[in-house]
């Protein structure tokens, strides 16, 4: 592979920064025959050309320049993102150790002494590029994977490649499309891919925005946390916000759905904040930066009871979180695998100088049926449907529904809701539901959120509405 290409048919481009013709006129003399040059006689010219849109891959710097000096360049060149990672080296008559530990401070990676020698000129400049060419591999390989603070963590610190971890207090985040498991089972594979990624590749970006780390892509769902590797004061607070913002996005989300003849879609998330393991996990072969422990399972507990457009959270994210939060309800649930009932709240937004909140999500008012819809009701618990009980559909909206059934219904539960033709017939078996906490003082009356609602029921649903 040759590192002083980025590829066979273009040069990489060299810029030389130099107020003396002379001194030009020998640096692209040695250059030319090995990369494409540029040049600049300023410092103001030398950042022009760096933050255009087809930026040098090193730079020769002149210290002694009229205006901007070759260290003032050099710090506003680290400043900016877009060009932090291009190397500099100072080219100067300089060669004083306080000036040499000056252009390192400001972030130069190296220093040739004027009057130059061309093989050392060369070499310290091929050196460069290879390094650098390693730093580009490095992040745009696990950049796609991994949040900044982490790459830079790989880049600055070898021994963090080293298995082991450490326990954090940690805010952990988890996001799951709602019904998009049965949606995937009546769309083409292609299709469901391209909604994948046009879901994660939205997402992703709002997490980096409030600095979380993405943990694992899980099918459709996304694990995050918010406190490593670095851990700042407002973590809590920030996965919230992070969280709101995610909701908030899914308009543009269902937009770009819409765009490409897809269904639009909603999404749950929970919150939840704790002690957990955080650190490299795995074996020496293959290994990722990850969290485990008991949170994380709590987390993943918290998103199951969400409905589409809910931010659900945990009573120690609620502290966490101070007066900040608009709290919309407050709920006792009882998680599997707990031994007492835990308290979970429905977050509107948060309050303070950046105002951010959820809009209202729709509570339709349902229509009472003059001819009730005879159903089949399945509880799911995990991946496995239980035996079927009958019901019938006596309120609808196209967000809910309110069914007299056999048999009661536990709050949060999720259903799979078989509709029945009025020969007894099935219309469809893929709608999915889950149980409201209990409004009616008869067990066997409940209301159900509907997560995925076929088309058939759709249309359906829409004629009965229309009588």
């Amino acid at each position: 592979m040759d590192l002083n290409a980025s590829n066979k048919h273009e040069k990489t481009t060299i810029l030389v920064v130099d107020d003396t013709p002379e001194n030009i006129d020998v640096l692209r003399g040695l250059l030319k025959p090995h990369y494409k040059v540029k040049v600049a006689i300023n410092g103001e010219q030398a950042l022009k050309l760096c933050f255009s849109d087809s930026p040098p891959s090193l730079l020769l710097l002149d210290v002694m320049m009229p205006g901007m000096n070759g260290f003032e360049v050099c710090a506003k060149l680290k400043e900016n993102r877009q060009t932090e990672g291009i190397p500099v080296i100072f080219v100067t008559a300089m060669n004083e150790t306080c000036d040499e530990l000056r252009g390192f401070d400001v972030g130069g990676v190296d220093f040739i002494n004027k009057p130059v020698t061309p093989s050392l000129v060369l070499s310290r400049v091929r050196t460069q590029l290879k390094l650098r060419a390693a730093y580009t591999f490095i992040r745009q390989t696990f950049g796609r994977y991994l949040s900044e603070e982490i790459v830079d963590s790989l880049i600055d610190s070898p021994q963090g490649l080293e298995l082991g971890g450490e326990k954090r207090l940690l805010s952990i985040m988890m996001a799951d499309l709602r019904g998009f498991t049965s949606l995937g089972e009546r769309l083409p594979a292609e299709t469901v891919v391209n909604m994948i990624n046009i879901f994660l590749g939205c997402m992703v970006d709002v997490i980096q925005k409030h600095q979380g780390t993405i943990d694992e892509f899980i099918g459709d769902a996304i694990l995050a946390i918010f406190g490593a590797p670095i851990q700042r004061e407002d973590d809590a607070l920030r996965a919230v916000r992070c969280a709101i913002d995610m909701q908030l996005a899914m308009q543009s989300v269902n937009e770009k759905f819409q765009q490409a003849g897809y269904p639009a879609i909603k999404m749950g998330i929970g919150i939840n904040t704790g002690e957990a393991i955080v650190g490299n996990i795995g074996s020496k072969k293959r290994s990722k930066y990850g969290v485990v422990g008991r949170e994380v399972n709590t987390t993943s507990r918290i998103e199951s009871y969400t409905v589409g457009g809910q931010v659900l959270i945990s009573e120690s994210t609620r502290i966490a979180c101070g007066d900040r939060l608009i709290i919309n309800a407050e709920m006792q649930v009882m998680p599997k695998g707990m031994a007492e009932p835990i308290a979970i709240y429905d977050v509107g937004g948060v309050k303070g100088d950046a105002t951010l909140t959820l809009p209202d999500r729709q509570h339709n008012t349902l229509s009472t049926l003059e001819q009730s819809i005879a159903v089949k009701l399945m509880p799911i618990s995990g991946k496995d449907s239980s035996e079927s009980f009958a019901g019938r559909i006596i309120k609808l909206s196209l967000n809910e529904l309110e069914i007299v059934s056999e048999l009661s219904c536990k709050a949060f539960s999720d259903l799979r809701v078989i509709i029945l033709n009025d020969d007894r017939t099935i219309l469809t078996s893929n709608l999915y539901a889950k149980v409201l906490p209990q409004k009616n003082s008869s067990p066997s009356t409940f209301q159900a959120h509907i997560t995925s609602l076929p088309p058939e029921a759709e249309a359906m649903f829409k004629s009965v509405l229309k009588q």
